[in-house]
């Protein structure tokens, strides 16, 4: 039995090493799933990403399997229930910026045919491959997550710092930040 190096980040935790090995870092191009990314890093803001992994399944019952457009429609009666959901981190102007969040999701949408396309054209359609040999060599912004987060503020998005951005970027793939050392670095550099 061959032993895969990863990313340390992840430890030896079963949902941790799931999430690396499956999920971060790899291209998205489904709009659902962009809507889920972006809603759970904006939830995410402050605490651990393990934290919200462990939540996922109850954001995704509270928000509608992710779909934006009915989590656009929610009123202050479903924030009210939101907050009684122990499942969720119950953060009244986190939980408001998701619906707020989903209404602009919508809005890039409708003036760009998709989420996707317009998130992706910040890198001409191409993730950006990085050559990291250690953690600490990892930014936590750079000048790309300071030019969408600020777009992302101007189209009405909230939440959305140059930070939460650049995590975001790793997790949909459009940044490649595994270790060179990492097995995924090399599988995702194809792409």
């Amino acid at each position: 039995m061959t032993l895969m190096t990863r990313c340390p980040w992840c430890g030896d935790d079963p949902l941790y090493v799931r999430y690396h090995d499956e999920e971060w870092g790899t291209p998205v191009h489904d709009e659902r799933t962009h809507f889920e990314f972006l809603l759970l890093e904006t939830q995410q803001a402050g605490l651990s990403w393990r934290t919200i992994l462990g939540k996922r399944e109850a954001y995704r019952r509270a928000f509608a399997n992710f779909e934006p457009g009915r989590v656009a429609l929610y009123s202050e009666k479903e924030i009210e229930h939101l907050l009684l959901d122990t499942g969720l981190i119950r953060n009244r102007r986190k939980l408001e910026a998701a619906v707020t969040n989903a209404g602009a999701f919508l809005a890039i949408q409708q003036q760009y045919g998709s989420f996707d396309t317009w998130i992706w054209s910040f890198t001409g359609g191409k993730p950006v491959t990085n050559r990291w040999k250690t953690v600490s060599e990892i930014p936590t912004r750079t000048e790309l997550s300071d030019t969408i987060s600020a777009e992302m503020r101007k189209a009405g998005f909230v939440f959305v710092g140059s930070v939460t951005i650049y995590a975001h970027l790793q997790a949909i793939g459009i940044v490649n930040d595994h270790l060179v050392s990492c097995f995924r670095h090399s599988q995702l550099a194809g792409f």
